[in-house]
């Protein structure tokens, strides 16, 4: 059985870095392996428009490309810094777009995926914020702006998070409480936190939080038989 393959928050730069190149390493050595590859939101800094993005990352948007076309299945969920990533990505990439949050099988296992700022209900402005921002009305004036605008958009958006207090950064326990219970899982995976950690919550239950890539750890989750932590 080919395992499926799980990473999100590499937060990858518009300009040249290690970490585009590890990452374009990945698609063409493990990820080839994969039967699905899972990447569970900001894999790139931001996105503030389908051209641009395929301007600044000509390699990722190929290598994802070929990938698909190997047979792998890519399957894509939006994080808090790429919900622009668009129809156009998607149609080029053969990468599929997957609901956040959403249910699937992991050998044998229903799991529950998600970026993660859902669990993050602490933050209430950002909660506010991002109701607002998935609405098709809201994109589609977004998409209008002009590219200056648009980047000042994204700027002034990192800058933000930069200053939150750590209190509100992490998932909510009633939010995790709350799916595990809806959803019917016994598993949950996410990122957006960036603190990679196995959380045994009782009664068979247990989230891993995904971790995200800096310059010293490069790391995926590799789920088949068992479930592990993989590094590069």
């Amino acid at each position: 059985m080919k395992p499926a393959l799980l990473l999100s928050d590499l937060h990858l730069p518009p300009e040249p870095s290690p970490l585009r190149q590890d990452f374009l390493a990945f698609l063409h050595g493990p990820a080839r392996g994969a039967d699905t590859l899972y990447i569970l939101g900001d894999l790139f800094e931001y996105w503030i428009g389908d051209a641009e993005g395929r301007e600044a990352y000509p390699a990722e948007w190929e290598a994802l490309a070929a990938l698909t076309r190997s047979g792998v299945r890519v399957r894509y969920q939006h994080g808090n810094r790429d919900f622009m990533v668009g129809p156009r990505f998607f149609a080029e990439t053969g990468v599929e777009l997957l609901p956040d949050p959403a249910v699937v099988e992991l050998a044998g296992t229903p799991t529950l995926l998600s970026h993660g700022d859902l669990f993050c209900t602490g933050d209430v402005a950002y909660q506010r914020w991002r109701r607002f921002s998935r609405r098709p009305l809201a994109q589609w004036i977004y998409r209008r702006l002009p590219r200056a605008v648009r980047q000042a958009v994204a700027g002034n958006l990192r800058g933000r998070s930069q200053y939150k207090p750590a209190s509100i950064m992490d998932v909510a326990a009633e939010a995790v409480s709350e799916a595990f219970r809806r959803h019917g899982v016994r598993r949950i995976v996410h990122g957006h936190t960036h603190r990679p950690a196995l959380h045994a919550l009782g009664e068979g239950r247990e989230r891993w939080v995904l971790a995200d890539w800096r310059p010293d750890r490069r790391e995926y989750l590799r789920v088949d038989d068992t479930i592990e932590r993989v590094t590069l």
